[in-house]
């Protein structure tokens, strides 16, 4: 089991997945993902979560070691999606004594998932509860829609410790070595993203407590600098541009929207952008092209035509951002068609459709390849883009 320390009675006997290709069956995960699961030793022991059933084995094991000749007291579920739940029944079943602890929700979707009967097993919470363990006692905080209806988070009082369920998750398993902020960045626009005034609400509730460890779903465990991961929350929440930048994500068929789309990002360079990354949509990773959306305070979208509509590449990423929320931002657009270009159209009428979008005046119309007149086109909205 890893050598995770996190106190003397609150124990890590969470797994890392480093076998996993894709998280949800749609993110790509190069390094893996952890699914987070604790202990608290007590007069009273609870455990804090269960993990995805691909790890169901190594997760008993990691618990067995950890309980050496106790049994459990109380199973406590702060979210019911697979990935942290799945072994529930498992639990229950192994620890008959047991109880679980979740709120209304909680108990209204077990069913769903399961086929136990938990009527005199279960503790159900509600905002502000306590469930004293003896030196240690857990506060039941609600956050409904962060990213589930029946999500909520526990605060232990004596180790100021705040197990935050999906809150300050991130990709990647715990023993990789890489920044925390890019993938906490690309897990949460992709997968908390939409309910943002959800988790500023959480925030708002966790702004009054005194917090000394933050533990999550998936990710490593934060004890310093919780001002850093807060303040990045903050920030991702209020769906605030968090640098200043340009992001330009083309869609091409043949590539000469690409060549397009290159050259306008050297002019943006070259007139003063403080940053401008490039994707191509048709071959990067999608989710990483919305975390960079969301992270920049601007970008250009160049699409190629496609039968008298959007390249689906493009259309694609257009209903990730707006799944997501995406708003906030200044927008430049490109079009490419051969004989009638329809793209520009096609992204605005989407943009329109979003929250607080500025669309730039000029426009790049490309027939086919690249000219002078395009060029020139270029600069007029770069300049629009980096005055």
């Amino acid at each position: 089991m890893k050598d995770i320390i996190i106190s003397e009675a609150v124990k890590y006997i969470g797994v890392d997945d480093h076998d996993i290709d894709l998280f949800e069956s749609q993110y790509i995960v190069p390094n893996g993902v952890s699914y987070n699961s604790y202990i608290i030793i007590d007069e009273k022991i609870a455990v804090m979560d269960t993990v995805d059933k691909r790890k169901t084995q190594e997760w008993l094991a990691n618990l067995e070691e950890t309980l050496g000749d106790r049994t459990p007291d109380y199973l406590v579920v702060s979210h019911l999606e697979p990935d942290h739940a799945s072994n529930i029944q498992i639990f229950l079943e192994k620890y008959p004594e047991a109880k679980i602890v979740g709120n209304a929700k909680t108990f209204g979707m077990l069913p769903q998932f399961f086929d136990i009967d938990v009527t005199d097993r279960k503790v159900e919470v509600k905002e502000g509860d306590e469930l004293s363990l003896g030196e240690h006692t857990l506060v039941f905080v609600m956050a409904p829609m962060v990213h589930w209806p029946e999500v909520m988070v526990e605060y232990e009082k004596k180790e100021k410790i705040l197990f935050s369920a999906d809150g300050f998750g991130k990709f990647g398993t715990l023993d990789t070595e890489e920044d925390w902020a890019c993938e906490a960045r690309r897990y949460y626009f992709n997968i908390v993203g939409k309910y943002g005034a959800q988790v500023q609400n959480l925030l708002k509730k966790a702004a009054g407590l005194d917090i000394a460890t933050i533990c999550p779903l998936h990710g490593p465990l934060l004890k310093e600098n919780l001002g850093y991961y807060i303040g990045k929350y903050q920030v991702w929440s209020s769906y605030e541009p968090e640098d200043k930048g340009i992001l330009v994500a083309y869609a091409s068929i043949h590539g000469n929207t690409a060549e397009a789309a290159k050259k306008l990002a050297k002019i943006l360079e070259e007139q003063g952008a403080e940053k401008v990354a490039v994707t191509d949509l048709s071959r990067d990773d999608m989710a990483e092209a919305v975390e960079d959306a969301f992270r920049y305070d601007r970008m250009v979208l160049a699409a190629a035509t496609y039968d008298a509509g959007l390249f689906p590449c493009m259309e694609d990423f257009l209903h990730h951002l707006k799944s997501k929320g995406y708003q906030k931002r200044t927008v430049g657009l490109m079009e490419n068609g051969s004989w009638a270009p329809m793209a520009a159209k096609q992204m605005r009428a989407i943009l329109e459709g979003m929250k607080d979008i500025t669309i730039c005046d000029t426009v790049v119309s490309v027939k086919s390849t690249m000219n002078e007149v395009n060029v020139d086109s270029m600069k007029q909205l770069a300049a629009e883009l980096v005055k």
